[in-house]
């Protein structure tokens, strides 16, 4: 009877981990359609130019937007950007296009001096034409702490992720107005900082999703390998108690 509740309970240990380890590999899948759908996106988008508020309206996906407005106050700096191997972070500016629409505009990139102390900003002031790639904001990782911190110069905000409504609430604005989306500068306009189109930086490429789903599926299947062997050679060290079993 000891027996059979251990190899009752092996089993039911081995097909929790072949879920679990099946589950990341769906999980990972996910993410690779996810940004593969993304980057598809990219060519089509510079096909269309939009002003920023038709963009905002249109349905979530990336859009070109050309429009004229003016920047706003406040600065919002996000931390653990990597450019060419290197940690830094990116420059946020609120912009107010004339019809209206607001959005966080990605100046670019700087980077960050071993000591961390943060190069004096230089905010953009007064009206502008922007153009560039409206697009989801960079991948956050684990939500830790709060969300911003104000830094050591006046309306500059050191931040980990950006939820909309939190530096909306930082820079003084309205709650609704921000939306989940950047406009990614285009890097041939003038001002700003090092930046690029590149849409999944600091983070994992499709194809890197798809090795490890390989590997959680691989590793799902050599449990399944290995629950099945041990029950094979359980059942050979006592075959005389299961040919007891099955007699009537």
């Amino acid at each position: 009877m000891m027996r059979k509740h251990t190899r009752l309970i092996g089993w039911v240990a081995a097909v929790l981990v072949i879920m679990g380890f099946s589950q990341l590999g769906l999980w990972q899948l996910h993410r690779m359609h996810e940004k593969q759908a993304l980057l598809d996106q990219q060519v089509p988008a510079r096909a269309q130019t939009l002003s920023l508020a038709d963009a905002q309206a249109a349905p979530p996906q990336l859009r070109w937007v050309d429009d004229h407005g003016r920047f706003l106050p406040g600065t919002v700096l996000l931390d653990n950007q990597t450019r060419g191997g290197r940690a830094g972070i990116k420059v946020y500016q609120p912009f107010r296009s004339d019809g209206g629409a607001v959005v966080l505009v990605d100046l670019g990139w700087l980077p960050m001096p071993p000591d961390r102390q943060l190069p004096t900003m230089v905010p953009r002031e007064g009206e502008a034409h922007v153009a560039g790639l409206l697009a989801p904001p960079p991948a956050t990782g684990l939500a830790l702490g709060p969300a911003l911190v104000p830094a050591s110069q006046p309306a500059v905000w050191l931040a980990n992720r950006m939820p909309p409504a939190e530096v909306a609430a930082a820079l003084g604005l309205p709650p609704v107005s921000l939306r989940s989306a950047v406009l990614r500068l285009d890097p041939a306009l003038p001002g700003g900082y090092a930046r690029d189109l590149e849409l999944l930086p600091n983070t994992l490429p499709p194809s890197r999703h798809l090795g490890y789903a390989v590997q959680w599926f691989g590793l799902a299947l050599t449990v399944l390998v290995v629950a099945l062997v041990l029950e094979w050679r359980s059942r050979r060290r006592t075959p005389s108690a299961y040919m007891r079993k099955s007699r009537p």
